[in-house]
């Protein structure tokens, strides 16, 4: 009998879902006919196992005027709740471009990415990609899981 409420815990947990909020601070880069650099601030949300909405907001510059870029992309992992070695994903959404004194322009985003330990607190990440040129960016990924991820 024992066992069987073993066996029972453990099938609940790994029917569970596992959601987590994420931030992350790096850096991005978007080389083009004008490159962009910037320091890029990152919110993301795992609504399921497999897969989550990702917000980045970068502010920098293009010929040394002040820009900011904004993308949202859907992203699916991989590997989502791994807990050593990396985690790849690949994303689709849309970027905009906002610089004072020109009209704004959006884009489409396509990206891949890699990730450190999806399944931990905290780890780097490095992403490449198409968002009105070819979008580079890296930095350091912050998670909050449920209570019940170890």
């Amino acid at each position: 009998m024992p066992s069987l409420l073993v066996l029972a815990s453990v099938l609940a947990l790994q029917s569970q879902q596992l959601t987590a909020t994420e931030l992350s601070l790096g850096a991005a880069g978007v080389m083009a006919h004008r490159t962009f650099a910037g320091a890029e601030w990152g919110l993301a949300r795992r609504a399921s196992g497999e897969s989550r909405v990702a917000l980045a907001l970068a502010g920098g510059t293009i010929a040394s005027r002040p820009t900011a870029r904004a993308q949202v992309t859907l992203q699916l992992l991989v590997n989502p709740a791994a807990r050593s070695g990396p985690g790849f994903y690949a994303g689709v959404g849309g970027a905009f471009m906002a610089r004072r004194g020109s009209p704004g322009q959006a884009f489409l985003a396509v990206l891949l990415g890699v990730e450190r330990a999806p399944g931990r607190r905290q780890g780097w990440y490095t992403e490449l990609g198409f968002a009105g040129g070819v979008r580079a960016a890296a930095g350091w990924r912050m998670r909050s899981f449920p209570k019940w991820w170890p």
